[in-house]
């Protein structure tokens, strides 16, 4: 996986040995696996395996989920290197928009009304997770104007699974660096005013420079921050401050009352459970290292 190397402590041996990367065996091994795991792995609810298309469609979509922030995720996985597999993931895509329904009513039946009734369709997902990509498969993802993640995995020893994202793009948001500052200012402004705009904005800079595959979701009630799952959620400003939420253990964080808080078992929009609050520039520049450490989680 783009030349990491994978060691273990060894005591009776010269003190170190290499864990030595393979593929499965066969692609339904990647898709259990994925499948037992994959709110943990993918930030993704399970909801269906081998779902049927219907004979007019004539396939079985692989694996079918809900990620965090409501988005219906049509996933695929092939054992090593496969052309076809984003073309597949596409044509069960465009299935899934038109059968939008079925979807909600597979999502009532395994995760409740609620979650069926907040399914956001502006921005459904495909993830590929295959043993490669070639340099064609990135290229052609960015010509899409389609959510897509392509995810390489490696199998090292009996017991654990490395995930690398090769690409990600975020359907709808092939907008300018400036613009999306302007579009998250603007927000702010009819809320809060000058400062709050300024700030929003700031937050909004720093969230998507952490890298390239940062993608941006919109819900009403918060701004998602993505690297294949979540790992920051800005809620709408409140009046003096904004807020908010990291994928970072508050038990590692020293806590600082009025900026950082413990909200684990909390009820709260988005996702996280340390909440970041944020009042001035100032507040921003001492919170990038947990912005950093939640972007480097995901």
């Amino acid at each position: 996986m783009s030349g990491l190397k994978l060691f273990c402590t060894d005591t009776t041996n010269s003190g170190m040995t290499e864990v030595m990367p393979r593929l499965a065996e066969i692609e339904a091994d990647v898709q259990g696996l994925v499948e037992t795991h994959m709110e943990t792995l993918l930030g993704v609810r399970f909801l269906a395996s081998e779902y049927s298309t219907r004979p007019l469609h004539g396939g079985r979509i692989d694996s079918l989920g809900l990620d965090e922030n409501g988005s219906p995720v049509i996933v695929e996985y092939k054992r090593g290197t496969d052309a076809g597999v984003i073309n597949q993931g596409l044509f069960y895509l465009a299935w899934l928009m038109d059968h939008r329904a079925e979807f909600e009513h597979l999502v009532r039946d395994r995760l409740g009304v609620t979650a069926a009734s907040q399914v956001l369709w502006s921005g459904p997902r495909l993830i590929c997770i295959a043993g490669d990509f070639t340099r064609y498969d990135v290229h052609a993802v960015r010509e899409h104007r389609r959510s897509i993640d392509l995810v390489r995995y490696r199998l090292f020893g009996s017991d654990m699974l490395g995930l690398e994202t090769v690409a990600s793009v975020s359907g709808g948001m092939q907008v300018s660096r400036r613009a999306r500052r302007q579009s998250v200012a603007q927000a702010a402004a009819d809320v809060q005013g000058a400062v709050m705009m300024e700030l929003a904005g700031a937050v909004d800079e720093v969230l998507l420079g952490l890298g390239d595959g940062v993608n941006r979701v919109e819900r009403k009630q918060y701004r998602a921050y993505q690297r294949l799952r979540n790992f920051a959620c800005l809620c709408p400003p409140q009046r003096t401050k904004l807020l908010v939420y990291l994928k970072v253990n508050p038990k590692d964080v020293d806590l600082v009352p009025g900026f950082t808080r413990d909200v684990s078992g909390l009820g709260h929009h988005g996702t996280g459970d340390l909440e970041v609050q944020l009042r001035t520039p100032r507040d921003v520049e001492r919170a990038q290292d947990l912005f950093r450490a939640s972007y480097a989680a995901a």
